[in-house]
């Protein structure tokens, strides 16, 4: 269940002045450094009303979808130890995440390039544009969380067999801005 602000739908808890005046509904596209600050700010200025929703599942990685605009969206990310993603791009859409608990391991790959490791702990953001390819991890003891954030909004991933699958190119999928009632109805049926 979501609330609906003008423009964007805000989960019911975190429909909070500081997440309404960040989500900028009127933004066309986010840039990576842009969903890196909106990542680090929901994050770091969220963080009790983040606790307050977040759960943890036994069986796979959990989600929780914070926001969502024709522009970005945002989720909430759960991970327990040994949980993380298969190898994949995002489809030609820009993203970002943000630890809020725990660390996570991120393994990542641009085309032509080294497959790097890189060791994300508590408040450790970054963005990424849509040439990228990576494997996100928590090979540690305690359960982690993270806050993420796409743009466009609902790009569908690529799973790989591994980083060296990666084309030598990550072409974009067909991305087009669609109406936030669209959105919503394919935002229903998916996970980040």
């Amino acid at each position: 269940m979501t609330t609906v602000v003008p423009r964007a739908d805000l989960h019911p808890k975190l429909d909070l002045p500081l997440l309404r005046d960040i989500i900028h509904p009127e933004r066309d596209l986010w840039t990576p450094r842009e969903l890196r600050d909106l990542t680090s700010t929901v994050a770091s200025e969220l963080t009790t009303p983040l606790l307050d929703v977040l759960r943890f599942d036994s069986d796979h990685r959990w989600w929780l979808r914070l926001g969502l605009t024709e522009g970005v969206e945002l989720w909430l990310l759960s991970w327990l130890p040994g949980q993380g993603t298969e190898p994949h791009d995002h489809g030609g859409a820009a993203g970002s995440f943000t630890v809020l608990t725990g660390e996570l391991t991120e393994d990542y790959r641009y085309p032509g390039g080294p497959i790097r490791t890189a060791g994300r702990p508590v408040g450790a953001a970054l963005g990424f544009g849509s040439g990228r390819a990576h494997v996100v991890t928590n090979k540690g003891t305690i359960g982690a969380s993270s806050v993420h954030a796409y743009s466009p909004p609902l790009v569908p991933t690529r799973e790989y067999e591994s980083l060296w699958d990666i084309p030598g190119d990550i072409p974009p999928l067909p991305a087009q801005r669609l109406p936030l009632d669209v959105l919503r109805e394919r935002a229903d049926q998916e996970g980040p």
